[in-house]
């Protein structure tokens, strides 16, 4: 059996921001259990899925070792729909056929939307 990576966990200071934050800007769906500390964030797309936990008070948010990136085919648009939505990514790189722009969540964890996904091979 080959193992898959399927789930993010969040370590988040405020679970409610944080499913809002991704249910408004990437369609993502709050999913609750009774008795579970963890809530499920999945995409009707598919795709997956991230967990927001309560963080520690000795946890520190925000760091860069991850990112989240998620595949956009056109980011100039999604970068429109998020700034009226009041999410503003920095600017737009480009690199090798694709482009990318970064942002941050509400407790600071890297994201960043990309077209490297639906870049040519080789470009």
């Amino acid at each position: 059996m080959e193992p898959l990576l399927n789930r993010i966990m969040l370590y988040v200071r405020d679970v409610q921001a944080t499913c809002n934050f991704y249910e408004r800007h990437f369609g993502f769906a709050s999913e609750r259990h009774a008795d579970d500390r963890v809530v499920e964030l999945k995409s009707a797309n598919g795709g997956a899925i991230l967990m927001a936990h309560q963080a520690a008070k000795s946890v520190k948010t925000g760091q860069v070792t991850v990112k989240l990136v998620f595949d956009i085919k056109d980011v100039e648009s999604f970068k429109e729909q998020c700034m009226a939505q009041g999410l503003k990514f920095g600017a737009t790189h480009r690199a090798d056929g694709y482009s990318f722009a970064n942002a941050r969540d509400p407790d600071g964890n890297s994201i960043s939307i990309s077209s490297r996904a639906f870049a040519a091979p080789g470009a």
